[in-house]
């Protein structure tokens, strides 16, 4: 076994050890939200490992290599979704003392809504995990050659494993030490590449916008992959898990800060790949100069900061959909469910909800423009429900309103949302604002005839 298995070998076991340390399970709120308890330092870790996955590094880089230095838009549109987010609503939604996003969107219009956005969230999310297990085996493929699928099981198991152990606590603990072995790795490759490539491509790179990503396609970005961050569930779940509202405020803000500089680093990898390798395909930019310029030790190093890169984002998501599925789905259809049966059906939630996204991965289309479609789907539905929800009363919302805007702009989405990506959302705006005005309009009317 050469060096750079061993150094791979290494972190799987290191993550499956942090992941299993020390935990006390007490009860349903452990299990899903770490008790509340999580405070700074651990919140903004856990917030930055889970926005850097596979379409902040392989697919930033990939888009790099196609778009040049407007790539890092990607990143960049999520910075500034969690900047809007920690700015005007993160207190707000961690003073609700919720657990999930779908329980949030409940207390404002109902558990018919609620249902729908569980539903949604969860399709959606098995999608986003699957991401992360495609891009796990192209990297463990390139370092080691064969079967990438293999790879694939064997990445799923480590973070299904210790998530069905310890819940929230350990995809949090492992997260803030895979942030730092994520960054360590980046920036040992980014300065291997500018040692190859010569700062020279990064000086002549457009930037805010190229002949290759133009000025609407940057706008798409924004509205798009910003607003899966404004009203994430994965962002939520951090949010939920805040020691205090205060915390949960700071952290999102200090993360989103830590990713700016972030995002260009990436996508300056994918300018490089493409000057060393242009025959390349986009997502294999980091891989190739992976392969290509790094000595043995080094490369297993930086493997295990695009593997960390994964798993991080991986294990997030699939917390995120497995607190859903239970708390949101499963305890409304059997209302009686002791707490031992709901923690029990957690963790089968989590190795059902990891198989599905494993058996999705085999036959995953490209990176980005995977994770694109989850993003158009969720946030069509999603995001002007979730927002005006806070403001629900000052606006005149209703529940059938909300319920139409969650239906018809995810249906939209689904159907034309790859042609049309902005379409879905202004779908869900006419039928959030216009069914509740008609609502209102029935109603009042009805009241008139009574009297």
């Amino acid at each position: 076994m050469d060096l750079a298995a061993v150094v791979i070998v290494v972190y799987l076991l290191a993550m499956l050890a942090i992941g299993a340390w020390g935990l006390r399970m007490k009860g349903l709120e452990d299990f899903h939200l770490a008790g509340r308890s999580i405070k700074l330092v651990l919140l903004t870790g856990t917030f930055c490992a889970t926005i850097i996955g596979a379409s902040a590094t392989l697919g930033m880089a990939g888009l790099g290599f196609s778009k040049g230095l407007p790539g890092a838009w990607w990143m960049l549109s999520g910075t500034a979704g969690l900047l809007v987010l920690a700015t005007f609503f993160a207190e707000k939604v961690r003073a609700t003392g919720c657990y999930t996003l779908p329980e949030l969107v409940g207390s404002f219009y109902g558990e018919r809504a609620r249902f729908v956005a569980s539903t949604l969230i969860v399709i959606s999310w098995v999608g986003v995990i699957a991401v992360q297990i495609v891009a796990s085996g192209k990297v463990l493929g390139a370092v080691f050659g064969g079967n990438e699928t293999l790879f694939m099981i064997a990445c799923t198991a480590v973070f299904v494993l210790y998530t069905v152990h310890g819940g929230q606590s350990s995809v949090i603990r492992t997260d803030l030490v895979q942030l730092v072995i994520i960054l360590t790795g980046m920036t040992v490759l980014f300065f291997k590449a500018l040692e190859a490539g010569g700062p020279g491509l990064l000086q002549g790179q457009s930037f805010p916008a190229s002949p290759e990503m133009g000025s609407s396609d940057v706008l798409t970005m924004l509205l798009v992959v910003g607003s899966a961050y404004l009203v994430g569930p994965d962002m939520y779940s951090r949010l939920f898990s805040a020691h205090s509202p205060r915390e949960a405020k700071v952290s999102a803000a200090i993360a989103a800060v830590i990713l700016i500089p972030t995002a260009f680093l990436i996508t300056s990898l994918g300018i490089f790949a493409r000057s060393l390798y242009p025959a390349a395909s986009p997502e294999q930019a980091i891989p190739l100069l992976l392969t290509g310029l790094l000595s043995s030790g080094t490369e297993g190093l930086v493997a295990a900061a695009l593997l960390a890169a994964f798993m991080s984002s991986a294990d997030t998501s699939l917390m995120t959909a497995t607190s859903i599925l239970t708390l949101d789905i499963y305890r409304k259809i059997s209302p009686d469910s002791s707490e031992r049966k709901l923690m029990a059906v957690s963790r089968l939630s989590v190795l059902g909800i990891g198989i599905s996204a494993l058996a999705l991965a085999v036959s995953m289309p490209g990176i980005i423009k995977t994770l694109l479609i989850a993003y158009t789907v969720f946030t069509s539905g999603l995001l002007l429900p979730v927002i005006a929800g806070f403001y629900r009363d000052r606006l005149g919302l209703t529940p059938s309103g909300a319920l139409a805007a969650l239906v018809g702009g995810g249906l939209t989405a689904i159907f034309l949302g790859q042609k049309y990506p902005l379409l879905g959302i202004a779908v869900s705006a006419a039928f959030l604002f216009g069914v509740s005005w008609l609502e209102r309009l029935y109603t009042e009317q009805e009241c008139q005839n009574v009297i």
